[in-house]
Formats: C-alpha cells, sequence, structure tokens
C-alpha cells in the first residue's frame, strides 16, 4: 500500500518544520522570518530601536528637561553670587572726605579705612577693584580727598589721581617763618605761608584752610608747652618775641598736614615731627658734648644755613663760635637783613646802624632766635665746626664758596678777591 513519506500526514518532518526548514507559520527555525531585510518582521521596526514619530517626542522632551536645568543651576548660581559678592556702591560718589593713609599701611589697611568712613561699601570690593591695578600699591601715606558712596573702581581711580593728594608741606633749608621781599620784587613765601597753603581742600565746593593770622596767633598767643615746643627750647621761646617764637624750630623736610584741622593742631602736628627729627640727629647730646645748649646750637645752625654753601659750613660754624668766644662780634648780614620787610644780599650802611636785637654789627652774642629752618648739614656743623683759627670770611667765588682769613688784613685780600670775580 502506498504511504506518505511523512510520517505525520502533515506534510511536515517530525520536527514540525516543513522541509525547507521553515515553520509553518513561516519562519524560519531560529524564529525569524524568511524576509531578505533580515529584522525578524515584516513592516515593523527592528527591535531596539523607537518609532519615528516617538523619537522626536523623547528628543524634544529631553531638550526641554536640559533647559530647565540650565536655567536653574544659571539661578542657583546668581543667587549665590547675589548673596557672596562683595557689597558695592555705584558711581563716582558724593561730597567730600578727607581720609588719612598711614606709613605702612597696607591695601586691605587702606580698603578698612575707606569702609569705615564711608567712602566704599566693603574692604572685598576695595581689594577686588584693586588687583586690577598695580599702581595702587604706590599709594603714598598722607591725606587724600575723596567721597562719600564711591564704587570700589572709582576709589581706586581717584586715589591715583595727583589732585587727590592734599596737606603736603615742604619745608626747605634758610626760608624763616614770614614772607621775604626782594630787590627785584619777588616775594618768597614764608614758613607761615606754606603751611597756610598745605592745610587747603576743597569740602562740599568750599575752599578750607586755615590762614596765615590764624597761624600767627596760635603761636604767639598759645604756651609753648601746650603747643609742644621741647622742653630744651621752652625758656628761650617764651623768651622771644612772640610773633618770632617759632622760628627755627620747624626744620626743613617733608611734612603731612591734615586739612580740616585748627591752627593749634596744626602747629601741634609739625613741632612734633620737627622736635623727633632734631633729637634723632643728635642736637640735644651734641650741644652738651660741646658745652653749649640745644637751642643756642639751633640759632647758630641758622647763621650757618644763611651764610654758607654746605661745603663751607664747618669753617662758617668755626667763625662763629671763635667769634663768641673772644666777645667780637658776628658782624652777619644775614642778621640784619632778618626783620626787614625787603632783604639784599648786602646790606646798607643805614641798616647796619640800626640798633636791634637782630643787628649782629651793633649788638654781641647770639640774636634771640634762629633767623630761618636750619638744614640737617647746618645743624651738623654746628655741632662739629672744622677746627681753625679764622675770624673773618666773604663768598668770593661766584658758586657762593666762601674764602677764610685769620687777620684783617688777609680778610681784606679776600674781599678783593671777591670783588676782581665779581662775586661781591
Amino acid at each position: 500500500m502506498d504511504r506518505d513519506p511523512r510520517p505525520d500526514g502533515d506534510g511536515r518532518d517530525g520536527d514540525g518544520r516543513d522541509g525547507d526548514g521553515r515553520d509553518a507559520d513561516g519562519r524560519d527555525g531560529d524564529g525569524r522570518d524568511g524576509h531578505p531585510d533580515g529584522d525578524g518582521r515584516s513592516g515593523a521596526p527592528a527591535r531596539g530601536r523607537r518609532a519615528p514619530g516617538r523619537a522626536r517626542r523623547s528628543g524634544v522632551l529631553l531638550l526641554a528637561v536640559a533647559v530647565l536645568l540650565v536655567a536653574v543651576v544659571g539661578g542657583a548660581v546668581y543667587l549665590f553670587r547675589s548673596l557672596t559678592s562683595a557689597a558695592d556702591f555705584e558711581g563716582a560718589g558724593e561730597g567730600d572726605v578727607i581720609v588719612r593713609v598711614a606709613d605702612g599701611d597696607s591695601t586691605a589697611a587702606i580698603g578698612r579705612t575707606l569702609e569705615s568712613t564711608g567712602v566704599v561699601a566693603s574692604v572685598a570690593a576695595f581689594l577686588d577693584a584693586a588687583e586690577q591695578d598695580d599702581r595702587i600699591l604706590g599709594v603714598q601715606p598722607g591725606s587724600y580727598q575723596m567721597r562719600s558712596r564711591m564704587s570700589a573702581t572709582a576709589a581706586v581711580e581717584r586715589l591715583l589721581e595727583p589732585d587727590a593728594r592734599v596737606g603736603q608741606l615742604e619745608i626747605r633749608g634758610g626760608v624763616q617763618l614770614d614772607d621775604t621781599s626782594a630787590p627785584d620784587g619777588t616775594v618768597a613765601p614764608g614758613v607761615l605761608t606754606l603751611i597756610s597753603r598745605a592745610t587747603c581742600a576743597t569740602i562740599d565746593g568750599a575752599d578750607s584752610c586755615v590762614g596765615v593770622e590764624d597761624l600767627r596767633s596760635a603761636m604767639a598767643e598759645t604756651d609753648p608747652a601746650e603747643l609742644g615746643v621741647p622742653s630744651w627750647a621752652q625758656e628761650a621761646v617764651s623768651a622771644a618775641d612772640p610773633v618770632r617764637r617759632l622760628e627755627g624750630l620747624l626744620v626743613p623736610g617733608l611734612y603731612e598736614v591734615e586739612p580740616g584741622r585748627t591752627a593749634v593742631e596744626v602747629l601741634q602736628g609739625l613741632l612734633a615731627t620737627s622736635t623727633a627729627r632734631l633729637e634723632a640727629g643728635g642736637i640735644v647730646a651734641g650741644a652738651d658734648a660741646i658745652g653749649t645748649s640745644p637751642y643756642e646750637v639751633l640759632i647758630i645752625s641758622s647763621l650757618v644755613e644763611k651764610e654758607g654753601i654746605t661745603p663751607d659750613m664747618p669753617k662758617v660754624a668755626r667763625v662763629v663760635y671763635n667769634r663768641l668766644q673772644i666777645g667780637q662780634r658776628l658782624e652777619l648780614d644775614s642778621t640784619v637783613n632778618y626783620p626787614l620787610d625787603l632783604q639784599a644780599l648786602r646790606t646798607t650802611a643805614e641798616d647796619r646802624s640800626t640798633p636791634g636785637p637782630y643787628n649782629s654789627y651793633a649788638t654781641a652774642g647770639l640774636p634771640p632766635t634762629p633767623i630761618a629752618a636750619p638744614g640737617r648739614e647746618a645743624v651738623a656743623a654746628a655741632l662739629d665746626p672744622e677746627p681753625g683759627p679764622w675770624f673773618f670770611f666773604v663768598r668770593c667765588q661766584t658758586d657762593g664758596t666762601s674764602c677764610f682769613a685769620e687777620t684783617f688784613a688777609e680778610h681784606t685780600a679776600n674781599v678783593q678777591l671777591a670783588r676782581d670775580n665779581g662775586a661781591f
């Protein structure tokens, strides 16, 4: 009897596959369709892929989430910076404020001063601004005219402007308290005028200065000890003409005058600085060593300052001491000139014959006060005069060099030499 070669009679092999190796439902034995695209499905996306519409929706969602995260993070950073950044004002400020930078102040110390006076809102903001300009390291001690409520950047810029610095005073050697006039009509400002100028500052649009007459009154009417006159000078200063009593006590050099102070306060500050300089230079110990008083050394120093150029100062000092020792009149034109409104290099016979405490042609000994501000070299010469027998000197060279003599005959010859050289 004929039999179907397929044992199950359904035309399939015993494993349920067609003879071509495919399942009856058309799938290969590995579970994939027999389509040439090999993706195992017909008309459906491959496993692991999303449909195009769904992919687009997912991308938009991810982008929205990313944007939201950026916004949240950015807002948090802004909030953090707002809460932690240094407080600062805006703009160039308002009104006027005088601030003081002390010797040795660091940038941070300057910032603290500015913050405490209301110039800047915070030290931190000032330091941030200062880091942008290395010139801030060159700010010198002294007084500066600033404004209230300045931005830190504006404050740094203002400190670096030349006209911000106020209260600077320079006294040069040979300058006396009062203004002096020369025959050519020029006027040399005296120490009091220089001090008055240094006190000036603009406060809220108005100039504020301590006047010369205010300074003169403070000098004349205030007790010398209260003004700060050193103890070694108080007796002589008290006995001097009140309007001349501080002559020579303010030695040459640079000073800082804080605007806004009274006349008495200004003089007290200047005397404290000058006295410290004099005593540091050894005037007290040096005077004791040569058997004289510090105030007499100061007077002699002022004569030396006015009469000789620096190389000649020790010899000029020796002439003064030699004459004082034998009671001979000093006969110095500088002392005759001192009280005169109009001063000339060579005094007149009338001036030299007019009696007075400063006329060393008519009066023996030292004048009652110094006649000018003596410099360091002049003080050193008065403390350590050059040994020698000289009693006379005259400027015999056009550069100011003097010729010294022991006898009057030698001096007469030097005077003729000075005339010949055009120096007399």
